[in-house]
Order: C-alpha cells, then sequence, then structure tokens
C-alpha cells in the first residue's frame, strides 16, 4: 500500500499537501516549513519515499493507546528520514503541533495568521484503520513530493 502527500503550498512556518492512498484522495497534511538546513522541530521532511512501521513504545504511543484503546496498536512511523527520528503521522491542527511531523486533516484553512488543517482525529482515525494492516505487514510505505 502506497501513501502519497503532495505539498501544494507553503509560507514562512507551514507547508500544506493533499494525502492519497492508492492514488484515492484521502486527506490534507500540514507540516512544518521548508529549510534548507534542518532545525529540530522545526523543519518539513525531505521528499523522498519511507516505510512506515508501527512504533509500539514512547510517550506519544501510550497517550493514543490512552486515547483510542479500541483501535491504536501502535504510532505510524515514517523510518529512515535523514536527519530525523520519531517521524509520524498524527493528529493536530498547526505547526506547533508537527515537530517535523505529518499532520493530517479532513479540511484546511490558508486564512488568518496561521495555517491549519481541522478535523484532525477524524481524519488521522479514517486514515488509521484503512492503512493498518499494511502497517503490521510491512507493506506501507509514503512518498513525499514537493509541488509547491
Amino acid at each position: 500500500m502506497k501513501l502519497t502527500a503532495i505539498r501544494f503550498a507553503g509560507n514562512d512556518d507551514t507547508s500544506l499537501s493533499l494525502l492519497w492512498i492508492d492514488k484515492v484522495f484521502e486527506c490534507f497534511g500540514l507540516e512544518d516549513e521548508r529549510r534548507e538546513v534542518k532545525v529540530a522541530g522545526e523543519t518539513r521532511i525531505p521528499p523522498g519515499t519511507y516505510r512506515i512501521t508501527l512504533r509500539d513504545e514512547g510517550g506519544m504511543t501510550g497517550r493514543y493507546r490512552a486515547r483510542f484503546p479500541d483501535m491504536h496498536q501502535g504510532m505510524l512511523w515514517l523510518r529512515d528520514v535523514p536527519g530525523f527520528e520519531w517521524v509520524y503521522i498524527h493528529i493536530g491542527n498547526t505547526e506547533d503541533h508537527t515537530e517535523g511531523c505529518l499532520l493530517v486533516g479532513q479540511g484546511c484553512d490558508t486564512g488568518g495568521d496561521q495555517w491549519r488543517v481541522s478535523r484532525s482525529a477524524a481524519a488521522y482515525k479514517a486514515l488509521y484503520h484503512k492503512v493498518l494492516d499494511a502497517a503490521v505487514v510491512g507493506d506501507l510505505t509514503i512518498e513525499i513530493v514537493d509541488g509547491d
């Protein structure tokens, strides 16, 4: 199974993308801004293709397991991202919530001072249900494409 995140807009703080599952639109994505030199927790994921597995340890895993006890089996973890560690797909609305990860939402808004995605928990749950089996068996990847 392949996820594809195609970035379509960016500003000084935020990058927005369209997220697809096997060429079918799923939701919007939000990351930190593009930077030539990485700043920890403030730089978007480099373009490329990454394996996604489940990470079943750490503080975020515990919080998600408590929040979603009937579904959560581990964080969706992008593996081997150059210069990054513990990159996840997760819930959040603005670049303040990313820490270098990919947030998902059912809507997006570029008005106002801070770009955001909306209905993030609903987007995360829908995505998680669709990709979980592929992540469990090691058959899930994401390609991140700069289009902005």
